[in-house]
C-alpha cells in the first residue's frame, strides 16, 4: 500500500501533471509502482533522463525539433520530479537544476524558441525564460508570475495560447521561487519584484512596454493581482486559483504544501511560516485594482477556495471577468480547456 503522501500525489496531482506536458502513460507507469514518497524525485528523474537521451540523439543527429520537444518535456520532467520535495533539499536541487538545463537546452529549438533573461533586482537577478511570437514586431508583454510549486521549466503549456495569440511571454521567478529560491525568501509585497520586471520590459526595444499584462497561476494568482494593485504599467491581469488571504487559508492547506512554504519563506518553523504567511495578503489592496481582472478558480479547489475568487471580484474596482468552474479543481486544470484558450483571448483585447 502506497504511503499517503503518494497518495496524495497521485489523487491531486495527475490533472496538472498531464496538462502540462506529462505522457499519460508515463504518470501511470512512474506511479503505480511508488509505495514511497522519498522515493518520488528519483522514479521522476529516471524517466525524465530517458526522455532528455532522446532530446540529446536527435540533438546530435540534427533533428533540431524533435530536440527541443523531448528536451522540453525533460525538463518538465525533473521539474515534477523536484516538486514539493523539499524534504529532501539535496535531492530536490539536483533534479531541479536537470530541469533548469533541459529547458535551457531546447529552448533555440522550440517554436517559437526562447531566451533566458536575468531581470535586476535588488543587487541580484531574477532568472526567466522570454519568447516573443513570430513575425510580430514588438509585440505585447505578458509577464507570468509563478506560484508556490511551479517553475518557468513548466511553463510551455502556459505560455503556448499566448504566443499562438501574437503576445511575447516574460515567465520569471520572483523571491522563493524557482532558482531564486536558494537566495531569496518569499514576499508578500510582490509587487516590489514585479516593478522590477515591467522596468525590465521597458528598457527591451523589442517588446512594447506600454503594453502588458499580468498573469499570476496559484500563489502566483495572489501575486498578480498584488503587483496590478500598486503599478498602473499593467494593463490587465488574470488570476488564477490565487488565495485572497494565505494566513486564513493556513491551516486547510496539505501538509505538503505548508512545509514547502516554510522551507521557500526561510523560516525555521511551521510558526514562523504561519507569520510568514499573513503578509500575503490582498486586505485592504484588493480595491486598489483597476485595471480589467479575469479571476478564474475551481468549485472543487482543495487548496483555496472559490471563496477567494469571488472575494477578489467583489473588492476588485476595475473591471471584472469572474469565471467560476464547477467540477474544477486547483487551478481547474482538471477542465484546462475551459480557460486557457478564453483568458489568453481576453488578454489579446485588453492588450490590442
Amino acid at each position: 500500500m502506497p504511503d499517503a503522501r503518494v497518495q496524495t500525489a497521485i489523487t491531486h496531482w495527475k490533472p496538472r501533471f498531464v496538462a502540462n506536458g506529462v505522457v499519460l502513460a508515463d504518470f501511470e507507469e512512474i506511479t503505480e509502482g511508488l509505495q514511497s514518497y522519498d522515493d518520488w524525485c528519483a522514479a521522476w528523474s529516471a524517466r525524465a533522463t530517458h526522455h532528455e537521451q532522446l532530446g540529446r540523439e536527435a540533438l546530435a543527429r540534427g533533428h533540431r525539433l524533435t530536440a527541443g520537444e523531448c528536451l522540453q518535456r525533460a525538463g518538465v520532467y525533473y521539474h515534477f520530479a523536484s516538486f514539493l520535495f523539499v524534504h529532501d533539499l539535496p535531492q530536490m536541487k539536483a533534479a531541479h537544476m536537470k530541469g533548469v538545463a533541459c529547458r535551457q537546452a531546447a529552448l533555440a529549438h522550440l517554436r517559437p524558441p526562447g531566451e533566458r533573461v536575468e531581470i535586476p533586482y535588488e543587487g541580484r537577478t531574477l532568472p526567466g525564460i522570454l519568447r516573443k511570437p513570430s513575425g510580430i514586431d514588438k509585440p505585447p508583454v505578458v509577464i507570468m508570475a509563478l506560484g508556490l510549486d511551479s517553475t518557468k521549466e513548466e511553463g510551455d503549456a502556459y505560455e503556448a495560447p499566448f504566443l499562438a495569440r501574437g503576445m511575447a511571454t516574460l515567465i520569471f521567478e520572483g523571491p522563493g521561487q524557482g532558482e531564486a529560491q536558494y537566495d531569496l525568501a518569499i514576499r508578500g509585497d510582490y509587487e516590489v519584484p514585479a516593478a522590477a520586471v515591467i522596468d525590465y520590459v521597458q528598457q527591451r526595444r523589442d517588446l512594447d512596454g506600454a503594453r502588458i499584462g499580468m498573469w499570476g497561476v496559484s500563489l502566483g494568482g495572489y501575486y498578480a493581482p498584488r503587483a496590478a494593485a500598486f503599478d498602473k504599467r499593467i494593463r490587465a491581469c488574470i488570476a488564477l486559483g490565487g488565495p485572497f488571504d494565505w494566513g486564513a487559508a493556513w491551516d486547510g492547506l496539505p501538509d505538503l504544501t505548508r512545509e514547502a512554504f516554510r522551507v521557500r519563506s526561510h523560516c525555521k518553523t511551521q510558526e514562523e511560516a504561519r507569520a510568514a504567511a499573513r503578509s500575503l495578503s490582498l486586505e485592504g489592496v484588493a480595491h486598489k485594482i483597476s485595471c480589467p481582472l479575469f479571476i478564474v478558480n475551481g468549485r472543487r479547489d482543495r487548496i483555496v477556495p472559490a471563496a477567494d475568487a469571488e472575494r477578489l471580484a467583489r473588492e476588485a474596482k476595475g473591471p471584472v471577468t469572474l469565471m467560476l468552474i464547477e467540477d474544477g479543481n486547483h487551478i481547474a486544470t482538471n477542465r484546462a480547456y475551459r480557460w486557457r484558450s478564453q483568458s489568453a483571448d481576453w488578454m489579446k483585447e485588453q492588450l490590442r
